[in-house]
């Protein structure tokens, strides 16, 4: 019985990698999207947020399982527990990405690759999310704390991003829209640093049995 339980939470692990790959790809195409103004490879990564969708439903059925048939002990419980959390944060995640290509097919244009922060703080959530599912899956309280040390540095961009876009309606106020649109993309991937803390803050419940919201 212990063996297949193994085999499972095995299984386990390898869905969630998928998952990540998924929203890793998701956010990384959505700001290169929006570095070459590519509406074709926006598109693309709206229509992946049904697949990021199935996953967690393939997910959430796994863990359910997991609970139900195989009586975890309480290690186990924890950690089939905040895989349950973390897959509506990855969730979110594609979400969001999907909401930056949106915006991205619509962009008025102009000036958009004047924001190296944007594409910088795409490169950085990615690095997290992967940091924060890697911690899950190799069991990883350092790497986990190094995911959530890392959303200072995004927030940090968000703001250089934000302040970059003030001055730009200094030097151009027909800009205002385009602006706007930037905004919003930089609070997304904002957002998404966010999540990716939150996933690490699950792994950190799962390994030491205690969970501190950052």
């Amino acid at each position: 019985m212990r063996s297949r339980f193994e085999e499972q939470l095995t299984r386990l692990n390898a869905e969630l990698i998928d998952m990540g790959t998924l929203i890793e790809h998701a956010i990384v195409e959505s700001t290169q999207a929006l570095a070459v103004r590519d509406v074709v490879r926006a598109r693309t990564v709206i229509a992946l947020d049904r697949d990021v969708d199935q996953k967690e439903r393939e997910i959430e059925s796994l863990c359910l399982k997991l609970l139900l048939q195989q009586q975890p002990v309480a290690r186990d419980l924890r950690f089939i527990s905040a895989a349950l959390k973390m897959i509506t944060d990855m969730e979110r995640i594609g979400d969001q990405a999907a909401d930056v290509a949106e915006i991205v097919t619509m962009l008025s244009g102009g000036h958009e690759g004047e924001f190296p922060q944007i594409q910088e703080m795409g490169g950085e959530t990615v690095k997290m999310v992967r940091g924060a599912i890697d911690a899950f899956v190799r069991r990883d309280l350092t790497l986990a704390e190094w995911v959530i040390d890392m959303d200072d540095k995004v927030d940090g961009l968000f703001v250089a991003a934000k302040d970059a876009l003030i001055e730009l309606l200094r030097r151009d106020a027909g800009a205002g829209e385009l602006a706007l649109d930037l905004l919003m993309i930089s609070k997304y991937l904002e957002r998404i640093g966010d999540h990716a803390v939150n996933i690490a803050e699950w792994v950190v419940f799962a390994i030491t049995g205690v969970h501190k919201e950052g």
